[in-house]
């Protein structure tokens, strides 16, 4: 062996050294290893006279890792940090490599406030704000069980809560899963098992990974959104507008979510759901809900509701609710404001001249129009014509004075006010005129100072003049940021394109599962968390994003793959009688309603002498490639005793077809055991217990058109509508576990909702109690009751080896209304109709 090496005299300097101010052999050693970083912490000895001083062990080893990582600093940063290690302040390695990121930032004079809140200092938090942050994290997480767990630590440590007590933190965090999951799961199987779960789980890439916890920590603290400003990070035109901004927020992020209510939410607004109230709750800021009714001619008060429990639905609660209409008083007292300025005029031409103004179908030079000029007391007193009804719309209009050389057309004297005779939905006939979209929506992100404006990038454009009228009026002037918005091919999200399949009857209303609405995808049976592991999964960025629906598609399967229960259900019906057990022949069986996740539970069912297969496992022709049932071949019975073999076959006189099967049980009577080399589902006939379930209707949904842009097609979309996309089996069964587990699921979903519903009520009034904006008390605000937020929906399984599928609204069960110890069953006048929310894979079966 060669000999051991010797420590050089300079190491050997060095780790004496080190020893001296607290460092233990081993870590004064490991410290003298690189010359570059033991030359930096000898000359902090040195420089800050700490030679011979025992500190404690914990300051020795902070000053070694500060060394090793501040290599970027300036000298008087770097002494800093020592100071700040050395007064107590600093504690951790954390501390330390937040201070230097920091310092590498900042230069001297250090602002000791922000310092100390950008590293942790003398942060604290109490056992219920922790779990409170907690839960609000884990709402906009993916999470969808304990395997979970630690990414969600992970992502709660790139917040605020990495300066929290580590075992504080990783018992909320766990208190929060068994509230959301139940009991922790038992532990995965060890060795080779382990390993090729891990393997398994590796190999998943692309459209195969579901996205998890950690997903959603990258979108909020990664890429576009991890880029934006810190609050009061926008400039303003006069520094006292940031001073009352943050000391309104608190330096806390403030972002909206702004829908128009004239029409249903689509799957593209749940990306801005997610993004404004997940931004927000990561963040642990706030998030408004403010309905953006400026126009009344398109608005109608079944809008307003839906999108609240949309909202809710998809598992997000406003801090608080408000409508443009609150401010209306308020933006007219500005758009005076404006005209007084000569910043404002009213104009008379019509939209002909206007266009034509701006340089017509040629693009030609712009000419300003020719009431530009008109002095500021009459553009006043036309304004206040407009205001008292003296014109008719289209006749006057009120159009902010900005930039006619601008190269952007949303520079060219936008239209800030027009005339509509319309009565509103919540201010009545009070106002004749109503503010535009241009000159709202930046005005009404200002009262509410909100921090971050995000907006899907074709409002590029608008920022400029967004901007210019936050300034010309001399207000706060929030920043908007805009990001890619999210498309779905195959389909289509235009509101005016939607109404005209509704009203033509192409589709049954708005919520008809073809459709890509939300409250359509909520019928259909897609589960809130399935949408939003969609969006997460997509991340965010200023591309705009257009995914297939089988893309869609194939995240709802991953999701309810661990999450569905299992039930047997036989599509076809094709009756089997067991030949060699007698007629009362019963053996009840108990079988689990998912294999890996046991928290489910299970359900019982009977096994009889009659039975019934999917028509669709059994044909007459056998072959060397099929395994199914045929005459003389012999199947098992998923989750049965024994295996079953065809004696003999009925068929219909008239039409050849096969209505009943002779089978055999391979229960052991026989001289051999036969081995079956498929399994087949089924479910028995047992008319005492009420086996089987029958369903009214099942139904299947293909693409609503035939291309992936319908749009595109010629004459118009409607030529591409699949005629085949609907379509309904009757006589499906299902086994007697139906009845219990919809009764469980619809009941757990109730008791959820009511506290959500509880807690929600009980913060918009804290809010509103602690804030001057308007409320909403005695008025119409749509409230969104526990009730509203659940339906027959949450009642989804696994048609065991058939698809998935939810309870249609349609469906009456009896049962979900009865009491908790009244045993379930059928009842007289009970329909069951059922959706099939996604296949068990990508459906082949795709139009053409």
């Amino acid at each position: 062996m060669p000999p051991k090496a010797t420590e050089s005299p300079e190491s050997a300097e060095f780790i004496q050294l080190f020893k001296s101010i607290g460092l233990t052999q081993s870590k004064a050693a490991e410290a003298a290893k690189s010359p570059k970083s033991a030359t930096a912490l000898r000359d902090i000895i040195e420089k800050h006279g700490l030679v011979g001083k025992s500190l404690e062990e914990k300051q020795a080893v902070l000053l070694a890792a500060l060394a090793v990582q501040s290599s970027k600093l300036g000298e008087p940063e770097r002494a800093y940090t020592v100071d700040a290690i050395l007064d107590g302040r600093l504690k951790t390695t954390d501390q330390v490599s937040a201070a230097v990121k920091y310092l590498e930032s900042h230069t001297s004079p250090i602002d000791d406030t922000d310092f100390n809140k950008q590293c942790g200092v003398g942060f604290s938090i109490t056992a219920k704000e922790l779990a409170e942050k907690v839960s609000s994290f884990l709402s906009t997480s993916t999470a969808s069980g304990w395997a979970n767990l630690g990414v969600v630590i992970g992502g709660l440590k790139s917040t605020d809560l990495r300066w929290a007590n580590p075992l504080e933190l990783k018992n909320a965090v766990e208190a929060a899963f068994s509230d959301k999951f139940g009991a922790k799961e038992a532990a995965k199987p060890k060795g080779k098992e382990a390993k090729k779960d891990t393997a398994k789980s590796a190999n998943k890439t692309g459209d195969d990974a579901a996205p998890t916890a950690s997903t959603s920590k990258s979108v909020f603290s990664e890429g576009f959104l991890g880029r934006l400003h810190k609050p009061g990070g926008n400039p303003q035109i006069h520094p006292e507008l940031r001073e009352a901004h943050l000391a309104a927020t608190g330096g806390l992020v403030y972002t909206r979510f702004p829908p128009e209510p004239n029409g249903f939410l689509h799957i593209g607004h749940s990306k801005a759901i997610f993004v404004n109230f997940g931004y927000a709750a990561y963040n642990g800021g706030k998030c408004y809900l403010r309905y953006d009714d400026t126009n009344p001619e398109a608005e109608e008060g079944k809008f307003f509701e839906s999108i609240l429990e949309t909202v809710r639905w998809l598992g997000f609660e406003p801090w608080k609710i408000t409508y443009s209409s609150d401010y209306f008083d308020k933006l007219y007292e500005l758009a005076i404001d404006l005209i007084k300025r000569d910043k404002g005029y009213v104009c008379h031409c019509t939209g002909e001249e206007i266009f034509a103004n701006r340089g017509g179908e040629e693009r030609g030079p712009r000419r300003a129009c020719v009431h530009r000029t008109r002095p500021v007391e009459e553009s006043l007193a036309e304004f206040e014509k407009m205001k008292n009804g003296f014109y008719k719309p289209g006749e006057a209009i009120l159009r902010m004075k900005q930039d006619l050389e601008s190269g952007n057309t949303m520079m060219w004297d936008l239209v800030a006010y027009r005339v509509l005779t319309a009565p509103h939905h919540r201010t009545g006939d009070k106002w004749k005129i109503y503010p535009t979209y241009d000159f709202t929506h930046c005005l009404c992100d200002s009262f509410e100072n909100i921090s971050h404006s995000l907006c899907t990038t074709e409002f590029i454009a608008s920022r400029e003049s967004y901007e210019w009228l936050c300034d010309a009026l001399e207000v706060y002037k929030p920043k908007q940021s805009e990001y890619g918005r999210l498309n779905v091919t195959g389909t289509i999200m235009s509101k005016r394109k939607i109404r005209q399949l509704v009203t033509e009857g192409h589709v049954l209303d708005w919520d008809d599962p073809r459709l890509y609405t939300l409250i359509a995808l909520r019928r259909r049976g897609v589960p809130p968390g399935a949408i939003l592991s969609f969006v997460s999964g997509l991340g965010v960025s200023t591309s705009a994003t257009n995914i297939q629906a089988t893309r869609f598609e194939q995240t709802v399967r991953q999701y309810l793959e661990g999450t569905a229960p299992r039930l047997l259900m036989v599509l076809k019906p094709l009756k089997v009688v067991l030949e060699n057990v007698p007629e009362d022949y019963l053996i009840w069986l108990e079988k689990p309603l998912h294999p890996k996740v046991p928290e489910l539970g299970t359900s019982k069912v009977p096994f009889t002498r009659t039975i019934y297969i999917d028509a669709d496992d059994f044909r007459l022709q056998d072959s060397p490639d099929y395994f199914r049932l045929a005459p003389g071949k012999t199947v098992g019975l998923f989750q049965a005793p024994h295996p079953i073999t065809c004696i003999s076959v009925t068929k219909d006189k008239a039409t050849g077809e096969v209505t009943e099967l002779v089978c055999r049980l391979e229960n052991g009577s026989n001289s051999k055991t036969i081995k079956p080399k498929a399994f087949i589902q089924w479910v028995a006939e047992h008319a005492p217990s009420g086996s089987p379930v029958r369903v009214e209707e099942t139904r299947i949904f293909h693409q609503l058109f035939k291309s992936e842009n319908p749009s595109a097609v010629i004459p118009d979309f409607k030529a591409d509508i699949n005629p085949h996309s609907l379509e309904i089996v009757k006589g499906a069964i299902v086994e007697i576990g139906f009845w219990s587990l919809a009764k469980k699921l619809y009941g757990d979903a109730k008791k959820e909702s009511k506290a959500r519903t509880e807690k929600a009520l009980k913060e918009t009034a804290e809010a509103s109690a602690k804030s001057d904006l308007p409320s909403h008390e005695d008025d119409d605000t749509p409230k969104a009751t526990s009730e509203q937020l659940i339906g027959k929906e949450v009642i989804r399984f696994q048609g065991l080896r058939v698809a998935y599928f939810a309870v249609d609204k349609e469906s009456k069960l009896a049962c979900l209304e009865e009491a908790d110890d009244v045993e379930p069953k059928a009842k007289v006048g009970d329909v069951v109709i059922l959706n099939r929310i996604v296949s068990l894979k990508e459906d082949s079966g795709k139009a053409a």
